[in-house]
């Protein structure tokens, strides 16, 4: 494909690199070339650079490919580079920047690397999502514990300015802007920052207080066919068509979250399709992780063995059984049926899995053809790597006897009852509520949760990062939470996508990204777009220029 085929893109707020990854992964008639990306977090800088050189490496120096895989496959190794591929490091050292936006360095960088690498001329598109936190509904809730905090001095409420100064001064044909839902709610001094957003969004002159040129954009739902210009009232439109809800498309996890799609003028066409497809049928977690390596938690506190941990669970299960045994009633026959099942996996419980002993998993778990990693969806072609021998990033949390209750117990109650236990008073039997002082208040009802096996999983956020209370496996007979490569499956990232940092920092990345495959499919719309408007400016153009040539 030649050079100009491509689309530039420029990636703000990029963490992981989910948005990223989604269009660079595009590939039909025209393909989209990352610039720039910018992320002041170090160790989700370190995975997107890691990514920028594999992508790199495969299109353009695949002899060289191998230096990847080794880096990936052998802990010893420091670097991912090697004197061959040590040019496709510098462009992925130069491709993925260590930026913080909104500080007075951190934009004179970027505007610098802007101006070098840029090509203006050509309809180009930026992507990204605004840090959350100021928005999120939990976020808001801890500001307001906080005496001393004003929303008006929040500088992440005003971060997505950043992303308006690039649209002002660069002038993207397309941006893509993706945040919670909770931005649709939030209020700075009593005003909703949603419609000051939109309206900012379209016209980006006129928000930054700088001379109008006249350029607007129309904001498209990507769900809908509500589009958002300059100058109308935020009631000609409805918020809640901005939220895209990620299970409907294919994607194994029910992430809602708002995504503007944001279209210059002279690229918007009334008569083009902005929709994304929904999808034909939903993927379900045991679809997407069920035939990994199945792994166990390990013990925190106490001397960590397979036989000591299988010891742990079983010695919990016992003890619930006894008491679900004395306490259920012979009229309630659901009670007794569970006491039965419990009893059942006490007696069965051990350190193997299908005759083998279970392991809390690594950075690297060597692949074998027991646990395939196949889904059985359309998602095996963009998961699967045949090159890749190990499975990255898969290791089992550490968790207390005290959890280890409670994951056990939550996991049979759910495949019992096919929903996941809520509060005290699913949590009924001893040992099993936190020591926390608001536990029968029903405000932390969800404290545990399980990822339920029939359905897509829960949203993956970033508080995975904190514990795994919340995203509990659905297989007992593992004890534990969700490894890094299974949220990320949740999340679909490829499978050779090596997440660095420390597993709390992988997590974070994980949870903050938006899914490639979703990214994918909105890059899919964009790439229509441009292509329709550049056939439509070179049409309105011709008669202009045919004109011109007749008067000479």
């Amino acid at each position: 494909m030649s050079h100009s085929a491509h689309i530039q893109i420029v990636d703000l707020f990029a963490g992981p690199g989910g948005l990223g990854e989604g269009f660079s992964s595009y590939n039909d008639g025209k393909s989209f070339e990352i610039k720039v990306s910018a992320e002041m977090d170090p160790a989700a800088r370190a995975t997107l650079r890691l990514r920028a050189f594999y992508r790199f490496l495969k299109k353009n120096q695949p002899e060289a490919l191998g230096d990847y895989y080794d880096f990936c496959e052998t802990a010893s190794l420091d670097k991912p580079y090697t004197e061959r591929s040590l040019d496709a490091w510098k462009h992925a050292d130069g491709e993925a920047q260590l930026i913080e936006l909104g500080s007075e360095e951190g934009n004179a960088r970027l505007d610098r690397i802007l101006e070098e690498r840029l090509d203006e001329s050509k309809p180009w598109v930026l992507i990204g999502g605004p840090p959350c936190q100021a928005y999120s509904v939990v976020g808001r809730a801890r500001n307001r514990g906080k005496l001393d905090y004003r929303a008006e001095d929040d500088h992440r409420h005003f971060l997505y300015r950043e992303y308006l100064r690039i649209i002002q001064r660069k002038k993207p044909a397309i941006f893509v802007m993706e945040n919670v839902k909770g931005i649709l709610s939030s209020k700075v001094g009593g005003e909703r920052m949603f419609p000051k957003i939109l309206s900012d969004l379209t016209a980006p002159d006129v928000a930054l207080g700088e001379q109008d040129s006249g350029r607007r954009y129309r904001i498209c739902s990507l769900v809908d066919d509500d589009v958002y210009e300059s100058g109308a009232s935020p009631n000609s439109i409805d918020p809640n068509h901005y939220i895209i809800r990620a299970e409907e498309f294919g994607i194994p996890q029910a992430r809602h979250r708002v995504i503007l799609l944001g279209v210059a003028e002279e690229f918007f066409d009334p008569d083009e399709d902005h929709k994304l497809t929904l999808g034909s049928k939903r993927v379900t977690v045991k679809e997407v992780i069920g035939t990994l390596p199945p792994l166990r938690s390990t013990l925190t506190k106490s001397l960590d063995t397979s036989y000591a941990w299988a010891d742990t669970v079983k010695a919990q299960l016992q003890d619930m059984h006894a008491e679900l045994k004395s306490t259920s009633s012979i009229c309630d026959k659901n009670s007794i049926l569970f006491s039965e099942r419990i009893g059942i996996l006490a007696r069965s419980f051990s350190n193997l899995f299908d005759g083998e002993e279970l392991h809390p998993g690594g950075l690297r778990v060597l692949k074998r053809e027991k646990w395939t990693g196949i889904t059985g969806t359309y998602l095996d072609e963009w998961y699967q790597d045949p090159r890749l021998r190990y499975w990255l990033n898969h290791e089992a949390r550490g968790h207390m006897a005290s959890d280890l209750r409670r994951y056990v117990y939550a996991s049979q109650f759910a495949d019992a009852h096919y929903k996941s236990p809520k509060g005290h008073g699913d949590f009924n039997l001893a040992g099993l509520a936190p020591n926390h002082k608001n536990w029968e208040t029903g405000k932390f009802s969800d404290r545990f949760r399980v990822q339920m096996h029939h359905l897509p999983s829960t949203t993956i956020t970033s508080h995975i990062a904190k514990d795994g209370h919340y995203f509990i496996h659905y297989d007992s007979r593992q004890c534990r939470s969700l490894t890094v490569r299974e949220a990320a499956r949740l999340q679909t990232f490829p499978d050779n996508y090596f997440f660095l940092g420390n597993r709390t920092e992988q997590f974070h990345q994980v949870g903050n990204a938006v899914p490639p495959m979703l990214a994918r499919q909105i890059a899919e719309i964009v790439a229509r777009i441009i292509g329709s408007g550049t056939k439509a400016k070179r049409s309105r153009l011709m008669p202009r220029i045919q004109e011109r040539l007749f008067e000479a």
